[in-house]
């Protein structure tokens, strides 16, 4: 055991301990008045029914998969230690998900208080919250890591070394597939009810019936509340909860083939410490005065980002100097993707802030109508994709040759996979900046519904509106570090296979690597389609029972009565716990399918062709989704006629296509990428012993 793996466990309780300070530190804030707590605790009892059938749901499924495993262990073609590795992926993934979401619902209305008195305060206390989650994804995993490493250890300590670190790396891998598994439940459970029952709150409230965004009269504005938790926090959270596992695993996997021993095993680990320690310090640095514009207040959040990057890329060298004496190139892949994560940062705020022409050119095509408008979103999230996949081929590139890949194949792949490591080596500030936004939208709801005086909801929107750029960066930023990690998750499974003795042709000659490209390309389709239509079918419910009550409750449209919000809450869970099921099982069925009918080489084209295609899908779809929500807000502003306006009209329509874009189909592509890798990497001998393709 190499003396600076320890970092690792005590910077993982060292981070779970912060996370419980900002906890500690938000509860020191007051919810507000009576009406702020009743609607908080409505927004909390809501998020906490979804996830507990969700959880029920999802283990029954962990329970079943986990059998299958352990039969095929006993069988022999799995490490005994796999189905229990899986169990304790999906275990963490679920319970970080759970511990942000939780601190987000508590946090909404403390935000909406503080913002009675100061932006700053408003904006420390919903920052906080995201900060919980992003220190608590980033300490379990961390967690997890070091107690298997340890255990394995110990349990291989007769082995020699490269062989030990074989075996130990094989079975850690495997429990990147239990996160993928929850990451992915999560997302696609999350997405679909948060954004179905944002479309119909938004179709009947604000384009029928003509009322404001979370006026307490429309009766899908607690689900649409609840969403934005279940969703955007918990399903974030469990999302990059699982590439910042898989991307250290998949690196320590690599390390053994590059010859870098012990110490390439242990490098990943210590740069992820690193950015623990750096994430900390960073948030230090977020804050803003009161008068602050959008402009200002992002710079702020970014103050912290910048400095822990900074932090990040000059502590890294003197780590790679001392630990791995004579490659020094791979501090520079670290730097490669740390940059690349900065730069898809830039790129989806340009294509995304109403601060600059892409978004405010779809809200000047609302002068036509919606058809314009969602014809002007497409072609921005299309045009979108282009910088993104330029910074990830440069950080590429950059990383495998100048860590020495040009004469060391396998020490070039070994630079990929630590570039990924680089780019979520901060991912503690960074999933802060982005799990803050639904906390501050959720505020802007309380204030709202509680109907505060103009200038606590005027301090709220503009965290919200940051909040919706932040999300934005974040989801590309997630999108980023999915392809990284997928591309290092790809080499994995091919050392994999080859380490089982069986020789992978991977020439583009070979028929079986062509149709596994197709078929691989085509999955974020096919995968994408069920996740829509189960919005649009989910948001037809929510639109018929919010018509209804409109209709049959009598003074609810004046104010002198209460909607039924717990009917469009049970309407959105039941509905999203169905649709979540057959997507899901796309992601782990399929490799398993392709490798047995056509053998491990289709296997790699299938999941490059996957990697490529929903990169891009993803991109396009998450960036046009967030231009769309944008273009609305910036018409809600006061541009263009304003609230109630024929452009207000049009862009609402354009961003209720845009929400299953941005927010259910595009995130979940970044896991079925992932998930799909890992469940080859864990299955892979299986699929050898029971493939047809000999």
């Amino acid at each position: 055991m190499h003396p600076l793996f320890w970092l690792t466990p005590v910077g993982s309780v060292l981070c779970l301990l912060f996370a419980w300070y900002l906890s500690k530190t938000t509860k020191r804030f007051d919810e507000g008045t009576d009406i702020m707590r009743e609607i908080a605790q409505a927004v909390r009892q809501g998020a906490k029914a979804y996830i507990k059938r969700q959880y029920f749901v999802v283990a029954v499924f962990f329970i079943i998969v986990f059998v299958l495993l352990l039969i095929i262990s006993l069988l022999k073609m799995l490490p005994i230690f796999v189905p229990f590795a899986f169990i304790s992926g999906g275990f963490f993934s679920a319970l970080s998900g759970f511990i942000g979401m939780t601190q987000a619902t508590n946090s909404s209305a403390r935000t909406t208080n503080a913002a009675r008195k100061s932006l700053n305060g408003a904006l420390r206390v919903a920052f906080a919250a995201g900060g919980v989650m992003g220190f608590v994804v980033v300490g379990l995993s961390l967690l997890d890591l070091s107690a298997w490493f340890i255990v394995l250890n110990w349990v291989y300590r007769h082995l020699p070394e490269a062989q030990k670190i074989q075996n130990i790396t094989a079975t850690m891998i495997c429990f990147g597939m239990g996160a993928s598994a929850q990451a992915l439940f999560a997302r696609v459970g999350g997405g679909i009810f948060t954004k179905a029952a944002d479309v119909g709150a938004d179709l009947v409230g604000k384009v029928e019936a003509g009322i404001p965004e979370d006026d307490p009269r429309n009766p899908a504005v607690i689900a649409d509340n609840v969403g934005d938790n279940v969703g955007d926090v918990a399903g974030m959270g469990a999302d990059l909860y699982e590439s910042y596992v898989g991307s250290i695993v998949a690196t320590m996997a690599l390390a053994v083939a590059a010859g870098l021993g012990i110490q390439g095993v242990v490098i990943p680990m210590v740069i992820a410490t690193l950015g623990v320690l750096a994430s900390i310090i960073g948030t230090f640095l977020v804050r803003t005065k009161e008068d602050a514009t959008q402009a200002s207040l992002l710079v702020a959040l970014r103050r912290g980002v910048w400095g822990a990057s900074i932090l990040v890329a000059v502590v890294s060298g003197l780590i790679i100097y001392y630990l791995l004496p004579g490659h020094f190139g791979i501090y520079w892949a670290i730097l490669a993707g740390l940059g690349a994560g900065v730069f898809i940062g830039y790129s989806t705020e340009f294509f995304t802030s109403d601060h600059y022409k892409p978004t405010r050119g779809i809200a000047q095509a609302a002068k036509t109508g919606p058809a314009t408008v969602i014809l002007e979103g497409l072609s921005v999230g299309m045009v979108s994709v282009v910088p993104p996949v330029l910074a990830v081929v440069v950080a590429v590139l950059a990383a495998y040759y100048l860590s020495g890949g040009a004469s060391h194949p396998e020490l070039g792949l070994f630079g990929v996979a630590i570039s990924a490591v680089g780019m979520l080596s901060t991912l503690g500030i960074t999933l802060a900046t982005d799990a803050y936004g639904p906390v501050a939208d959720n505020a802007g709801g309380n204030a709202e519904m509680a109907k505060l005086p103009a200038e606590v909801r005027k301090r709220t929107d503009a965290l919200d509106s940051l909040g919706n750029t932040t999300a934005a960066t974040g989801k590309g930023f997630a999108i980023g570090s999915a392809a990284l990690t997928a591309l290092a998750l790809i080499a994995a499974y091919r050392d994999q296979i080859l380490q089982f003795g069986y020789k992978l042709d991977l020439s583009l000659m070979n028929p079986a690597v062509m149709v596994g490209l197709f078929l691989g390309a085509m999955m974020p389709f096919a995968f994408c389609s069920q996740l829509i239509r189960a919005v649009g079918r989910t948001a037809g419910k929510v639109v018929m029972e919010v018509r209804r009550q409109f209709k049959s409750i009598k003074g609810l449209m004046k104010g002198k009565a209460k909607p039924d919000y717990a009917r469009v809450v049970t309407i959105c869970t039941v509905s999203a716990q169905k649709e979540m099921i057959t997507p899901s099982l796309m992601a782990i069925i399929a490799p398993i399918l392709v490798g047995v009918l056509l053998g491990p080489s289709a296997v790699v084209g299938l999941l490059a062709g996957a990697l490529v295609s929903g990169f891009a899908v993803a991109l396009k779809m998450a960036n046009a989704g967030g231009a769309w929500d944008n273009a609305k807000k910036y018409i809600e502003k006061g541009a263009l006629g304003g609230k109630g306006s024929a452009e207000h009209k049009a862009a609402v329509v354009g961003d209720t296509v845009g929400d299953p874009f941005k927010d259910t189909a595009g995130p979940s592509l970044n896991i079925l990428i992932k998930l799909m890798s890992t469940s080859s990497i864990t299955l892979a001998g299986f699929v050898l012993r029971m493939t047809l393709f000999k």
